[in-house]
């Protein structure tokens, strides 16, 4: 079998589904980042080289980062080139580390996946922005995983994770800090003493996680030391005679040794006499990992999954809970105020509601949306209107209806309501719904100052699909967007993608902007 198949059949006979845990070498594959050294060199601008740092740490690179931030906060005040920044973030330093932590969160801000789409892993990227893993845990400090997965609730640092009720699905940990908060990144050795202290804490808080899902490790080495220490952590809480659970759960992506052929091995990782059983797979093309996640992906979104366990805790913490039955459209499904009482979730089969004539029975809405980006099938505008659309929009407005009006003659408000068609859900939606609201605040940080063709070049297609509705209007090159959600019409299934919502917004958008008034 090869490393496709393998995996396949691993992450099938798991109950859940996988969790990335990523390390730097996913940064420095993907965004070039540079290595902890490489990191450190770039802010040793007091006159001292690394090299200097390293004989004074003997070697500890977090001690190194320690000495540094010392000598860097007195250069910082007085340095031309920070001048601008020093009077930006003065009020927010706390301590000689401050301003080597601000200027290490300003670099990493600069890295984007603008970056990863030009690299050589262009592909890789282009399957990663599609998976609907469960979650991520990571010890990268920079934003690429956000940007891959902008609908997953993110946890900064230990403390928010520890005292917060995480749902284990669509959420990403991020155990080390966050280049967006800078006091909150582990990087001093009193950092990591402090992080090290409550370790167990934090396994206690993951052990679920990890005895329930298969965790993919990419970017580590299999003796890195936040790795080794964390599992040691969690092989304490459940007992060396329970270890052998965590069978098929660990798997570590390492790339190759000179002279090595792809391959899987189960072997152990010995911490401290305590034999972890792990699957190692070795290989320089991801492609397969990736692929192989993505074979096993649910039809449900992993951020609607969340909502949905966010809001039944809630409902067995209360004690008058609200008896109510509510069906509610994937597409529309933005916070868990959206979902008000599970009882189970799917993917809607369209029912057929009133008559219709033969043939117009079997149209789906993404037989309406084939057609609105084509424009070749030929169907009856009427009877789409009366029958189709109408019945597609119980469950969903994003149904394009305005080219059909259009070829009817009903180019106006007035035209329509003198109409005898009733498609007020669609005709009258605001177009601010057309956002995704977990998309905001990315958007405005980074891409307000864009056109759509400039977002287009930055953000993988799944990205660029949720933050085109956030532009002004005059900003929407019609024709463009016409072409890009071709290149992209597999992903309006959600059979094939995840962001198939997104997708679905975007065409509701242009059905309006090309045809609607």
């Amino acid at each position: 079998m090869d490393i496709e198949s393998k995996l396949v059949a691993i992450f099938r006979s798991r109950s859940a589904g996988p969790f990335l845990f990523l390390g730097s070498g996913f940064s420095r594959r993907y965004l070039g980042l540079e290595d902890w050294k490489g990191l450190l060199s770039k802010f040793c601008v007091a006159g001292k080289p690394f090299e200097y740092y390293l004989s004074s740490a003997n070697g500890s690179y977090p001690k190194v980062a320690s000495l540094l931030a010392k000598d860097f906060n007195e250069y910082w005040w007085s340095a031309s080139e920070y001048s601008q920044s020093v009077e930006r973030f003065k009020s927010k330093i706390k301590d000689e580390t401050s301003a080597l932590r601000i200027e290490m969160c300003n670099y990493l801000s600069t890295l984007d996946q603008s970056l990863a789409k030009e690299s050589d892993y262009a592909d890789e990227v282009k399957l990663l922005a599609n998976l609907n893993v469960d979650g991520v845990i990571t010890t990268n400090w920079d934003m690429f995983i956000e940007q891959l997965f902008p609908e997953y609730k993110t946890y900064i640092g230990q403390e928010e994770l520890l005292f917060s009720n995480p749902q284990e699905i669509g959420e990403i940990y991020k155990i080390h800090g966050c280049s967006t908060s800078s006091n909150s990144l582990v990087l001093t050795d009193s950092d990591y003493e402090s992080f090290n202290q409550k370790n167990t804490y934090l396994a206690a808080k993951l052990i679920t996680l990890f005895v329930e899902h298969p965790v993919v490790f990419i970017g580590y080495s299999i003796s890195d030391e936040n790795i080794s220490s964390l599992l040691k952590a969690i092989s304490g809480c459940i007992g060396r005679d329970n270890i052998e659970q965590l069978r098929k759960n660990l798997i570590f992506i390492q790339r190759l040794s000179e002279g090595e052929e792809p391959n899987v091995s189960d072997t152990y990782l010995t911490i401290d006499g305590i034999q972890i059983p792990l699957v190692l797979v070795k290989t320089n093309d991801f492609l397969p990992v990736y692929r192989a996640i993505h074979s096993t992906k649910r039809k449900i979104p992993a951020r609607v999954l969340r909502y949905c366990k966010e809001q039944l805790y809630e409902l067995v913490q209360s004690s008058e809970p609200e008896k109510k039955i509510c069906v509610v459209d994937i597409d529309e499904i933005e916070t868990k105020d959206d979902v008000e009482f599970l009882v189970g979730v799917g993917v809607a089969q369209q029912a057929f509601l009133g008559p219709s004539p033969v043939g117009y029975e079997s149209i789906s809405t993404n037989d309406l949306f084939e057609d609105l980006l084509h424009e070749e099938k030929g169907y009856d505008c009427e009877q789409i209107l009366k029958h189709v659309a109408p019945r597609a929009s119980k469950s969903t407005p994003n149904v394009p209806v305005f080219m059909y009006l259009q070829k009817l003659g009903i180019n106006s408000e007035q035209s329509y309501k003198a109409s005898e068609f009733s498609l007020d859900k669609v005709v009258f939606r605001d177009l601010k719904r057309l956002r995704m609201n977990s998309y905001a605040k990315p958007y405005f940080r980074n891409y307000r100052h864009m056109d759509m063709k400039q977002i287009l070049a930055a953000c993988t297609p799944e990205n660029a699909a949720a933050y085109i509705p956030f532009l002004s209007l005059d900003k929407i090159d019609v024709e463009l967007l016409h072409g890009f959600l071709i290149e992209n019409e597999e992903k309006f299934d959600y059979e094939a993608s995840s962001y198939a919502s997104s997708f679905r917004k975007l065409a509701a958008l242009y059905d309006r902007l090309k045809w609607g008034w």
